[in-house]
């Protein structure tokens, strides 16, 4: 395997560069048999790299019997025609790598629909007139083609047909997702996403949370497809966590684009939980890739966000203190071991803390005799203040905003009065 750090990374180190190719590789059980960092000059046109490179690396592949050739940026098609002629192997980009994953570890249907449409979009691309194959032209019967249409045109115009159908049934599963979403709403329970870059821990944190037993590996992407959970915080509220797919620098915009609806509910989320290793060396570049990820998604600046900042079990003991006393310090930050539960109930205090803080205060006059309503504030509010009259019970109480839209649409129930309280 060959790694070629990218020029346009200057914050990532070129180790840390190599590492996560190497990882990337090992994501779908590739047995890296060379690898290496080439600085590059200038860009080749032809091949990317250099022309003594491509002869060195020959070389090694050759006498390694390579079959695959990995390179870890981007390859125009050309470039990629003329590396495999020249080291007489497959070659493969970032981008074409990252899909080989996706399709690996994709199980739902949604997520299979979007690996397939992100793979036909990225082989449209490299539908180019390069193979002699695809250069052959064949009389039309008017059914696979006009005549004189060349086997790349047909061969362009299936893949865009299969796009179409895709994009389809794509539409099918969103809107059902969307009717989920919809349903939920109705419960209604805040939704607390986690995201992060990949291998940072989101779904060990996620099984130590709610014990789900979703797979949590070593490895790159190890979480596709998402997975959402109930669980009951200290405060008696429910809410719905979610486990969503690892972010990566240089994701390809293909994938950007067919993920979108799988990280909708990022979007939907009342509170995201940023979750970081801070134990890799590159942590803040990771961290720079994850909100640049966030504000490509379009969530709003003023959406409530934690950092957890995960294997701190990892860390030297002075590191470990240091990075304990910031956290205390600053506002939005835990410290957190996702693998031994170190300030598990504290990252879910302050979710609980920053869902309280949407609150609001408002009393309520219901009648004595609608037990129901009475029980359903006392079990999905703050109850503030109770005062009972003859024929009703005004109660002072906290709501999140989706619970006292409904409270306001009941029959028979009449907010008195905002209360001025703090939802701390």
């Amino acid at each position: 395997m060959k790694a070629k750090r990218a020029s346009d990374q200057p914050e990532v180190s070129v180790d840390s560069r190599l590492e996560e190719a190497r990882g990337l590789a090992g994501a779908i059980a590739l047995d890296v048999v060379h690898a290496e960092a080439v600085k590059l000059q200038k860009i080749r046109p032809a091949t990317l790299l250099g022309e003594g490179t491509v002869d060195r690396l020959g070389e090694i592949i050759k006498a390694e019997h390579i079959e695959l050739a990995v390179v870890d940026a981007h390859v125009a098609p050309n470039q990629q025609r003329n590396l495999e002629k020249a080291w007489s192997c497959k070659v493969i980009d970032r981008t074409g790598l990252i899909l080989e994953i996706f399709g690996a570890r994709a199980k739902t249907r949604e997520g299979q629909l979007q690996v397939e449409l992100a793979h036909l979009s990225y082989q449209k691309s490299r539908l180019v007139r390069s193979w002699t194959h695809l250069e052959r032209q064949r009389g039309g019967f008017g059914f696979l083609g006009g005549p004189g249409e060349t086997q790349i045109e047909i061969d362009r115009r299936l893949i865009g047909d299969r796009i179409v159908r895709i994009k389809k049934e794509l539409e099918k599963v969103v809107r059902t997702r969307q009717l989920h979403r919809a349903a939920r709403k109705r419960v209604p329970y805040p939704i607390v996403a986690l995201v992060g870059y990949t291998n940072a821990g989101k779904s060990t944190l996620f099984n130590r949370l709610t014990s789900a037993g979703v797979l949590a590996a070593d490895q790159l992407f190890a979480t596709l497809d998402p997975t959402m959970r109930q669980l009951k915080l200290a405060s008696g509220r429910t809410i719905i966590l979610s486990d969503t797919v690892g972010f990566v620098s240089d994701l390809p915009h293909e994938l950007v684009a067919a993920f979108r609806a799988t990280l909708e509910e990022v979007l939907e989320a009342d509170v995201i939980i940023h979750v970081r290793d801070v134990a890799h060396p590159e942590t803040l570049a990771q961290k720079r890739d994850v909100e640049d990820v966030l504000s490509q998604l379009g969530i709003p600046e003023d959406r409530p966000l934690i950092e957890a900042l995960n294997k701190i079990d990892l860390l030297p003991e002075d590191d470990r203190s240091r990075v304990l006393n910031s956290a205390d310090r600053v506002d939005g930050q835990v410290a957190i071991s996702a693998l031994n539960g170190q300030g598990a109930d504290r990252l879910l205090g302050m979710v609980d803390r920053r869902l309280a803080r949407e609150r609001q205060a408002i009393a309520v006059e219901v009648p004595v005799s609608d037990g129901e309503t009475l029980a359903w504030l006392y079990r999905r509010g703050e109850v503030l203040d109770r005062r009972d009259t003859a024929s009703a019970a005004i109660v002072s109480v906290l709501l999140d905003p989706a619970d006292l839209s409904r409270i306001a649409k009941k029959t028979g129930i009449r907010i008195r009065h905002r209360v001025e309280a703090a939802a701390e």
